[in-house]
C-alpha cells in the first residue's frame, strides 16, 4: 500500500473553519481515509477563507490515493474553487459554491457549482469557459493560470455553459501517466 501524505492538520488557531461544520461531518476534513463512498458533497460559504477547508475537503476525500494523486486533486480542486470566489456571484457577501466529489472505477470527478455570472461581470463572461496554454508569460503569472492548470493535467474537463449556475467540473484518472503531470 502506498504511503499516505496529508495536507497539514488544520491548527488550533485555524479551528474557526471548522466552527460551521457539525460534529458528525468533520472527517470530511480530518485528511483520513474516507468510510467508502460513492458521491460526497460540501456547500462552502463564498470568501477566500473557506479556501483551506475545501482543501482539506479535497485533501479527505482523495486520501486512499497516493500522495502525488493527491496532490494534483487538491490543486485542481482548489484552483475551481477559488475561481467560483473571484469571478462568480459565489463570491458576493452570502454567497456559497458547492464541491461534490464522485468516486469511479478508474478515478475521481468534481464539479463545482457556483452561483453564476457576477453583477458586476463585463459582457461577454456568459459563454462556455476556456484555457490558453500553459506556456511561456501564463507559467510565470501572478494569476490566469487556473483553468490552463486544469486543462493541463486533468484527464477530462468541462462546463456546463449556463451563466446564472455554472458547474465546473474535472476528471483525475487514478494512474497519472496520460496526465502531463508527471512532466511538470
Amino acid at each position: 500500500m502506498p504511503t499516505l501524505v496529508s495536507v497539514p492538520a488544520l491548527a488550533k488557531e485555524e479551528d474557526s473553519f471548522l466552527a460551521g461544520v457539525p460534529d458528525e461531518y468533520r472527517h470530511y476534513f480530518n485528511g483520513r481515509p474516507p468510510v467508502p463512498f460513492a458521491k460526497r458533497h460540501w456547500e462552502f460559504a463564498g470568501e477566500p477563507a473557506s479556501i483551506p477547508l475545501a482543501r482539506a475537503f479535497l485533501d479527505t476525500c482523495a486520501a486512499t490515493r497516493d500522495s502525488e494523486f493527491r496532490y494534483v486533486f487538491a490543486l485542481l480542486g482548489t484552483e475551481l474553487a477559488t475561481n467560483a470566489i473571484r469571478h462568480s456571484r459565489s463570491g458576493e457577501d452570502g454567497q456559497t459554491f458547492v464541491l461534490k466529489v464522485t468516486r469511479g472505477p478508474n478515478g475521481l470527478t468534481l464539479a463545482c457549482r457556483d452561483n453564476g455570472r457576477p453583477t458586476s461581470s463585463p459582457s461577454g463572461e456568459d459563454g462556455p469557459l476556456s484555457a490558453g496554454p500553459l506556456a511561456g508569460d501564463r507559467l510565470t503569472a501572478e494569476n490566469g493560470r487556473g483553468l490552463a492548470l486544469v486543462d493541463s493535467f486533468a484527464t477530462a474537463w468541462g462546463d456546463n455553459g449556463h451563466p446564472s449556475i455554472r458547474k465546473v467540473w474535472f476528471h483525475l484518472a487514478y494512474d497519472l501517466t496520460g496526465s502531463s503531470w508527471p512532466a511538470a
